[in-house]
């Protein structure tokens, strides 16, 4: 029988939390090494750079690699043989209640405070929640005395492309996995991990794929040595043709959008095959420790190494620099796809809720409460900042959910430019080539790296929306790949599969 203190389960939760928030694990850095190594199309390569830069100054500094600090999720294995107690006398409380107490602590830690992006109420006023919960807790009672967790921190845009099916035992699995992933774009930020699920019931294939994606990378060894069984099989296949897509780093083209593929199986029902593709994104976080009752978790060191031959800033040559308070019409109809843009000068940040307040304006006939004409907006909602910085972490969010609000602000306000992640749909397409603007792409999951080139931040309107208030932000050298330009040009391979 092993006793543990439910106070050791949550201060070892809660700094797992912190440790994953600026750690990626060391075989999706080696994985994205590889991927630089072999690429050969200049954006991708851009973007994996920025990727591994990012890693190695989130990890030196402890800040978060991603904005979207993600949802704090709990696996835990509990051995029939471990018992829990309190120090303080009083009876031990419910996991959910622990893996709460955890996440709190963890995201609201002042020395690196964690974006919180929990909402409850999820049909009406969906209230965020200010300290990231409820976390997720699942728990399987299993043989022995060990108590064994996975602690994950999973952002919305891997988790958003979800996928499920039930299909029939004459269908093809490959041909499924192939049929989704154009569809669900570059919001989830590849190069990452595509996890497969199949078998069992429908909520079994779903978590089946979600578990997979904290398996190790080691599509390379498997490559090297051969599949053994069908499960292996699978994920050599769907590898070469997922990558042959040229969806690409970002979705701006290339090679390795996909860094692995993980498959776990369950028996299912004769007549079925249950499948569920989740991706992990470029910010995968996640750790394993044990309790043995004898204190707290051994987090495992970070090996240092990984990260030590990455440069601390991006080799962008060819970039033409862009100076944005003397920026013209004519200047951004003059950029064309795929150039790489260095930014420095002032810029508006807005998102979703900030673009509804704008379009209620402009429908109303009020005027926006800060001028947009000859301006850019980025989409961001970033991380608080700490110590000196001027703004925490502050990475790209997914640009389509505003492409209902271009054709209004392009035609309304004199807005020259946007800036966010992953492809744009046809009717913003159509309204950025009509008024010979351009959409702009930041690398998602490069957090930090971007919040370094951003040397002053201040409220300029809406301060009661918090992190989606409208900010004014000054660049320098803020790297971007001209994603949509003036003439219609797309560079996302995703809109031309």
């Amino acid at each position: 029988m092993t006793r543990i203190a439910q106070e050791d389960l949550v201060t070892s939760m809660a700094e797992a939390f912190q440790h994953i928030s600026h750690h990626h694990p060391a075989d999706y850095v080696l994985a994205l090494k590889r991927a630089l190594i072999a690429e050969t199309h200049p954006p991708a390569r851009a973007a994996i750079e920025q990727l591994l830069v990012n890693s190695r100054l989130a990890a030196e500094a402890r800040r978060p690699v991603c904005q979207d600090t993600g949802v704090g999720q709990v696996f835990v294995r509990l051995g029939v043989g471990v018992t829990f107690y309190r120090r303080d006398g009083t009876p031990p409380i419910s996991l959910q209640q622990l893996a709460n107490d955890a996440v709190r602590r963890a995201y609201t830690d002042p020395v690196n405070p964690l974006r919180a992006t929990m909402v409850d109420d999820p049909l009406g006023l969906r209230r965020n929640t200010r300290d990231n919960t409820p976390a997720v807790v699942h728990c399987e009672l299993v043989e022995g005395s060990k108590l064994e967790v996975l602690v994950v921190a999973k952002g919305g845009g891997g988790d958003v492309k979800a996928r499920f099916t039930t299909l029939t035992p004459s269908d093809s699995v490959v041909d499924w996995v192939l049929d989704q992933l154009p569809g669900m774009g570059a919001g989830w930020c590849p190069p990452g991990v595509l996890g497969i699920g199949v078998g069992g019931t429908p909520e079994q294939a779903i978590l089946l794929a979600k578990l997979s994606l904290f398996d190790p990378i080691d599509i390379d060894v498997l490559h090297k040595w051969g599949a053994t069984n069908a499960a292996e099989s699978l994920r050599l296949e769907l590898m070469e043709k997922a990558n042959a897509l040229g969806i690409g780093a970002q979705g701006l083209g290339g090679l390795h959008a996909v860094l692995d593929v993980k498959v776990r199986t369950a028996p299912c029902h004769a007549a079925t095959i249950p499948v569920a593709l989740i991706p992990n994104c470029a910010a995968p976080r996640y750790l394993r420790f044990e309790l043995d009752g004898k204190g707290l978790a051994r987090l495992p060191e970070p090996l240092e190494n990984v990260w030590a031959d990455i440069p601390l800033q991006p080799q962008l040559p060819f970039a033409l620099k862009v100076d944005l308070d003397q920026l013209s019409s004519g200047e951004v109809a003059s950029w064309r796809v795929g150039q790489t843009l260095l930014l420095s000068g002032t810029v508006l940040t807005a998102r979703d809720a900030a673009h509804k307040r704008l379009l209620s304006m402009l429908e109303s006939g009020s005027p926006p409460p800060v001028s947009l004409k000859d301006r850019v907006i980025y989409y961001v909602g970033p991380v608080d900042k700490v110590g000196d910085e001027a703004v925490g972490p502050a990475g790209p969010t997914t640009a389509n959910r505003m492409d209902r609000f271009v054709e209004p602000l392009l035609a309304h306000t004199g807005l020259l430019a946007m800036i966010g992640k992953a492809e744009r749909g046809p009717e913003a397409i159509r309204s950025i080539r009509r008024h010979s603007r351009a959409y702009l792409c930041a690398t998602g999951g490069a957090a930090y790296l971007l919040s370094k080139a951003i040397r002053s931040a201040r409220v300029v309107a809406f301060d009661d929306l918090g992190m989606e208030a409208i900010h004014e932000f000054e660049l320098r050298d803020f790297p971007v790949t001209v994603a949509i330009d003036a003439l219609g040009g797309v560079v996302h391979q995703i809109q031309r599969i």
